[in-house]
């Protein structure tokens, strides 16, 4: 993966508008597919070979057969290229399995994934059509469907966080600060729109992310994004002089080659720990036994990590890079809500208003932004922002923050 490929996909409106159905996809419809019906999916080490680009909705059925060398995925994604409809894992080579999703008329995306990481191989669009397709089956079933999705959500992060991270260290450790500070914003969106999952790890979280004050109010070992951070953007003497800003590299010392090794091998290992304890029951087991409101607890979270860091810019200090952690974050609040959405909509009239409340103001979060930029092209340094700017943020997250609060106990009603 070079330094141009890491691009953090973004959610569209469009299809955060079609989640309400997308979410619920994998409960049983009103009519079985037949076998027949199936559509074909090879999955090799280099591609991902659909037999069909277009689709009548409904149940849908994919079966996936891996003639590759590894062990695959095969994901249908949304429209976004980012929330996964449906996903099916642990294909063996030589064996075949069948993902059933019930799919809603819209666009589509399919990949594969073998090896179970990175970005995945093969993606190439999908079109539904015909009329939306009523969803049956008990509600329990329906949420651990979204609880399912969640957990196929913070996987496939993580799993593009590994390489992503691999590249980053690599570039830091052998000098090459250009590509590293390229590089450095578009990794950490993988890990920010998915932090609470680390920070249900103990020391985990703040051995891969935690700021030089906190490292040392808490007499910890500093390590991680941030150690890396400082070294790549120790700016000239001058520019601290003007800046009033010397005390924050007084004794500093930039790290040598052998430490720049260690500390992206620390990364690196720290991130592979992550990776393990996703694909482990054990965070299966914690998202099952959260259930749905654990996912509007996540969005919750999410916003609070913008709040709390991103909007005062002390977050990435050294780099100015706060906006694409900002608006990481906001994506992975985005996320965890549309899973819940369905079942706070579902709850009479004030259910209904609370739904509509909290997507306008991701829809106005998302507008102002966008103004500055986008995980895509790139944003702003945050030092550009203006106090006006920042003001208009606060005020938008605590407008979104407020009916946000009141989700969890929605969802439980």
């Amino acid at each position: 993966m070079t330094a141009h490929t890491i691009i953090a996909r973004g959610l569209t409106a469009t299809a955060i508008a079609a989640v309400a159905a997308l979410a619920l996809a994998g409960c049983v419809a009103k009519t079985d597919v037949a076998a027949a019906d199936a559509i074909a999916v090879s999955s090799t080490d280099a591609g991902c070979d659909v037999s069909a680009t277009t689709a009548a909705s409904g149940t849908l059925a994919f079966d996936v057969t891996n003639e590759g060398d590894q062990i695959t995925e095969f994901y249908l994604l949304a429209e976004d290229g980012l929330r996964i409809v449906g996903e099916v894992e642990n294909i063996a080579p030589g064996t075949s399995r069948t993902l059933t999703v019930v799919a809603q008329p819209g666009e589509y995306f399919t990949l594969c994934k073998p090896g179970m990481i990175g970005e995945g191989v093969g993606r190439a669009g999908f079109s539904v059509s015909g009329e939306s397709v009523a969803i049956e089956g008990p509600d329990g079933e329906q949420k651990q469907q979204a609880v399912d999705l969640y957990a196929a959500f913070a996987k496939d992060q993580v799993e593009q966080l590994v390489p992503a991270v691999e590249e980053f260290t690599t570039a830091y450790a052998t000098g090459d600060d250009d590509t590293a500070r390229a590089l450095f914003p578009q990794v950490r969106a993988f890990y920010e729109r998915i932090e609470p999952v680390a920070e249900a790890l103990g020391d985990l979280d703040p051995r891969i992310d935690y700021r030089e004050v906190d490292a040392v109010a808490e007499g910890l070992d500093w390590t991680g994004f941030h150690r890396i951070e400082k070294d790549l953007w120790v700016p000239a003497l001058d520019a601290l002089n003007a800046d009033g800003e010397t005390s924050a590299w007084q004794d500093w010392t930039p790290s040598t080659t052998e430490e720049r090794a260690a500390f992206g091998d620390e990364l690196v290992a720290d991130i592979q720990e992550l990776d393990t304890y996703v694909h482990s029951d054990d965070f299966q087991e914690a998202l099952d036994a959260q259930g749905v409101a654990g996912l509007s607890n996540g969005a919750i979270a999410l916003l609070d990590e913008v709040a709390t860091g991103k909007i005062s810019g002390e977050e990435d200090w050294w780099s100015g890079t706060d906006l694409w952690d900002f608006a990481a974050n906001v994506e992975g609040s985005k996320m965890a809500f549309s899973l819940a959405r369905d079942f706070a909509a579902s709850k009479g009239d004030d259910g209904a208003a609370l739904v509509e409340e909290i997507d306008a103001g991701y829809a106005d979060l998302e507008a102002s932004l966008a103004k500055h930029g986008s995980l895509t092209d790139g944003f702003v340094n945050y030092r550009e922002l203006t106090d006006d700017d920042k003001r208009e943020f606060t005020d938008l997250i605590n407008a979104l923050a407020e009916p946000l609060s009141q989700l969890t106990v929605t969802v439980l009603e």
